[in-house]
């Protein structure tokens, strides 16, 4: 899913991470520290999912002998950016690995939501899976809770666990601070890890149980039908839903669900 840019042996005079992190279409990433790489532990498993995985380990930490023919530089390379993706979901997932990236969250590095009543809210990058090869990196918006197809066909073609289906809440589990709220302006420069901001949520939540729609009819569509097929997007933290966004999804499939059977009772 990459979008592939070819590289000589001059371009590796540095570093094969510092060429790939300037080439075009990687800004997305960030650069994961050589002592979390080099230590092996932090690999286990990856062997079982690359190709020539010690080659791809080389070429990566700048150990890959200077005599590989120019032909299998090029599969290696290949290999080489799939390793260090799927190291790079692992590390952005660490302390070091979320400030770097949160560093990149408060310069809007990853765009701005396209919905209005966002107010520009900076995006993350999330995957829809951690398996490679399956589906491409979307944009998480915190505060609408969405997601969102980068505007960049060089974004697009990113796999998405490259930066996995945990990242984004994460981040916002560590820095609660940071957790957008649902009106007003955007503001990123309180990060606070010790306090929570899920006290005027919890207020807002309660104030909003109380005021349930009322039905609405749009044309000759069965309203009803169109709301029990509405698909959403359930955040994760290592493959379990957030307690806090899961709890309002609960609260909010169950306010859908009473509106449903009115709307059926009415007909709609």
């Amino acid at each position: 899913m990459d979008d592939l840019s070819s590289g000589s042996d001059s371009d590796y005079s540095n570093s094969w991470i510092s060429w790939f992190l300037s080439s075009k279409g990687n800004e997305y990433f960030c650069e994961v520290e050589e002592d979390y790489i080099l230590d092996r532990f932090n690999l286990t498993g990856l062997n079982t999912e690359v190709s020539n995985y010690s080659q791809a380990l080389d070429l990566i930490t700048d150990q890959l002998d200077d005599e590989i023919q120019d032909e299998l530089r090029g599969s290696l390379d290949v290999q080489a950016r799939l390793l260090y993706g799927l190291i790079h979901a692992r590390w952005i997932v660490t302390a070091r690995g979320l400030a770097k990236m949160l560093e990149k969250y408060k310069r809007s590095d990853f765009g701005r939501c396209p919905r209005v009543l966002c107010q520009s809210q900076p995006l993350l990058p999330v995957g829809l899976t951690d398996v490679p090869y399956e589906k491409s990196v979307k944009l998480y918006c915190g505060r609408c809770e969405d997601l969102y197809s980068p505007k960049s066909s060089r974004h697009g073609s990113i796999d998405g666990a490259y930066f996995g289906t945990t990242f984004p809440h994460l981040l916002f589990l560590v820095y609660p601070n940071l957790i957008p709220p649902k009106s007003g302006p955007v503001d990123l420069t309180q990060v606070n890890s010790g306090s929570s901001g899920t006290g005027t949520d919890g207020k807002r939540r309660r104030r909003d149980e109380q005021q349930e729609p009322t039905p609405e009819v749009i044309g000759e569509i069965n309203t009803a039908s169109v709301a029990l097929k509405a698909e959403r997007y359930r955040p994760k933290i290592f493959g379990f839903q957030v307690h806090e966004i899961a709890k309002l999804h609960r609260w909010q499939e169950a306010v859908r669900d009473r509106q449903v059977a009115r709307l059926e009772e009415l007909d709609i």
